[in-house]
């Protein structure tokens, strides 16, 4: 019997992912930018349930690189709730 690894059955729960790269806020902008556009999204496109826009969220790409923490980001096509 042959043992086949598969790298992302294995992935850590959401518990062993670091939530923050504790790197201060620089500047009250930087906090309060992204806000004012999620809040600008949801007043114009409140008919639209396909977009979710996070805050301050790790991004994943790739088992082996660290996450990418970007203020904000916009992802199109996904159900929103």
């Amino acid at each position: 019997m042959v043992f086949q690894y598969n790298r992302h059955t294995c992935l850590p729960s959401s518990e062993g992912l670091p939530d923050s790269d504790d790197t201060p806020v620089d500047n009250e902008l930087q906090d309060l930018i992204p806000g004012l556009l999620k809040a600008t999204l949801v007043m114009a496109w409140s008919e639209r349930m396909d977009w979710f826009f996070g805050v301050d969220m790790g991004i994943y790409y790739d088992p082996d690189e660290p996450a990418i923490v970007p203020d904000g980001f916009l992802s199109l096509g996904v159900e929103r709730c």
